[in-house]
C-alpha cells in the first residue's frame, strides 16, 4: 500500500453534505480525471471536483451525455489517470453498456450513482434504492462488479477511497450506491492526514515489453496493467480475447476469459465483502439493511429491544458481492430476517435465495420519495415474533 499526497487530501473536520464528501474521497484516492453530465441528485459531487481538480493538477470535463462520461473516464484510465464518473438513474442506465465493457476490458474505475427515484425522470430530487439490482446486473451478459452503499457523509468520503482501492487491486468497475439522502445530508466529516490514508497502487507491470501480456493473470486471476505510451504493444476490445488482448471468439476462449472474470470477484469475494453486526448472538429476528435505511431501522430496532424483544442487526457496507454464507449461517441460527429497502423488494430476494427457507424472510417495502416510518419497521418485526 501507498499514502495519499498531501496536496489532495483536506486534511480536519468538515461540516460537509455526502456529496462532497465523496469528492473529498475521491481526491483523497488519488483520483485525477473526472467526466460527468450533471444530473440531480448527483450534480454537488461535480460542482465540487470542477473547483477542487484545478487546484492539484486533475482534470474534470463535463460531456455532452452520460454515454460519453463513462467511456472518457476509461481512456483516461488507459492513459495512467485515476477516474470515476458521477451520475444517477437516468444516466446510469446510459453508462450501462460501458459498464460492461470496463468489465470486460478490464478497466479499473469507480461510477458513484446517488439514486433518487424512478423509473424514467421520478422524482429528481428524492431519494430511493432502487437501482441495487440494475447495479449487479444492469449490463449483459456474465460478470461480477463490486458494489458499496454508505449511510453517511463520513461514509461516502470513506467508501470512495475503498471504492479505488477496490478497483485498482482487482481491475474492476466499483460502484457506489449512494442515495439522495446520504448525498445531501450534512454532518461532520474527519478527513485524516495523507500518511494515515492508505492506497493501493496501480498494478503496472515489471516486465519487459517483449514479455508482457496484457491479459495473463497472476495468483488472484488480476493481470498486471500499462499505460499507453509506454512502449508496450496493447489492444483494448469488447470483444472475447485472448492473454494478448486480440480478439478470439472461440468457445473455449469465451469459458477461459468469461469464467477468469467472474472468479477474481468470487475466489476473493472473503477479502471484499464487508458488514457491520449489532447484537447478532442469539437475535430472534435480523434485520439486513444498507445504505440510508440502515439509519431509518435504528429507531425500530431500539424500540423493540427496549420491549425485551431480541432484535440484531446487519448492515451491509459491501452489497455487492452479497454475504451469501453469513446470511446461510444466520438462517439456521435466527427466526426471522425482516428487510427494509427504498424499493418494492430488491436485496430481500437474496436473502430469500441464501436463506434457502430456513428462517421468514419479511420485506418491508418502499416506493421511494421518502424514507421508512420506523414504526413501518418495528410492526414488521413484531410480526415475524408472531409467526
Amino acid at each position: 500500500m501507498i499514502t495519499a499526497d498531501p496536496k489532495s487530501v483536506l486534511t480536519g473536520s468538515h461540516f460537509i453534505d455526502g456529496d462532497h464528501a465523496c469528492c473529498e474521497g475521491a481526491l483523497a484516492a488519488g483520483c485525477n480525471f473526472s467526466a460527468g453530465y450533471p444530473i440531480t441528485p448527483s450534480t454537488e459531487v461535480v460542482e465540487r471536483i470542477a473547483q477542487r481538480f484545478p487546484l492539484i493538477g486533475g482534470i474534470f470535463i463535463q460531456m455532452e451525455d452520460e454515454i460519453a462520461a463513462s467511456i472518457a473516464i476509461q481512456g483516461a484510465v488507459w492513459a495512467g489517470k485515476k477516474a470515476m464518473t458521477v451520475t444517477s438513474g437516468p444516466g446510469f442506465s446510459l453508462m450501462m453498456e460501458h459498464i460492461g465493457l470496463a468489465v470486460m476490458a478490464e478497466v479499473p474505475c469507480v461510477f458513484v450513482n446517488v439514486q433518487r427515484g424512478g423509473p424514467s425522470t421520478g422524482l429528481p430530487t428524492l431519494p430511493a434504492q432502487a437501482d441495487m439490482m440494475q447495479a449487479r446486473w444492469g449490463s449483459h451478459g456474465d460478470y461480477e462488479i463490486i458494489a458499496i452503499s454508505p449511510n453517511s457523509p463520513q461514509e461516502c468520503f470513506d467508501f470512495t477511497i475503498k471504492a479505488f482501492n477496490l478497483s485498482e487491486k482487482y481491475r474492476v468497475p466499483v460502484m457506489v450506491m449512494m442515495d439522495e439522502c446520504v448525498g445531501h445530508m450534512t454532518e461532520k466529516v474527519v478527513i485524516p492526514e495523507a500518511d494515515k490514508i492508505l492506497l493501493e497502487p496501480r498494478k503496472y507491470t515489471t516486465l519487459p515489453p517483449e514479455k508482457y501480456l496484457p491479459y495473463e493473470p497472476d495468483s488472484n486471476l488480476v493481470p498486471f496493467i500499462v499505460k499507453a505510451g509506454d512502449g508496450y504493444n496493447i489492444h483494448v476490445t469488447g470483444l472475447t480475447h485472448n492473454e494478448k488482448g486480440y480478439p478470439e471468439m472461440t468457445v473455449s476462449a469465451q469459458d477461459r476469459l468469461v469464467r477468469r472474470l467472474v472468479n477474481k470477484i468470487k475466489l476473493n469475494a472473503k477479502d471484499i465483502i464487508d458488514y457491520d453486526e449489532d447484537n447478532i448472538d442469539g437475535a430472534e429476528v435480523i434485520i439486513v439493511s444498507y445504505g440510508i435505511t440502515s439509519r431509518v431501522s435504528l429507531p425500530a430496532i431500539e424500540l423493540a429491544r427496549s420491549e425485551g424483544l431480541k432484535v440484531g442487526h446487519l448492515r451491509l457496507k459491501v452489497v455487492w458481492p452479497f454475504p451469501e454464507d453469513r446470511i446461510k449461517e444466520l438462517s439456521k441460527k435466527t427466526k426471522a430476517f425482516v428487510v427494509p429497502e427504498l424499493n418494492l423488494g430488491q436485496i430481500v430476494l437474496e436473502v430469500e435465495r441464501c436463506n434457502k427457507g430456513g428462517a421468514e424472510v419479511l420485506s418491508v417495502t418502499h416506493a421511494g420519495g421518502g424514507v421508512h416510518d420506523p414504526m413501518d419497521i418495528y410492526e414488521t418485526i413484531k410480526k415475524a415474533l408472531k409467526k
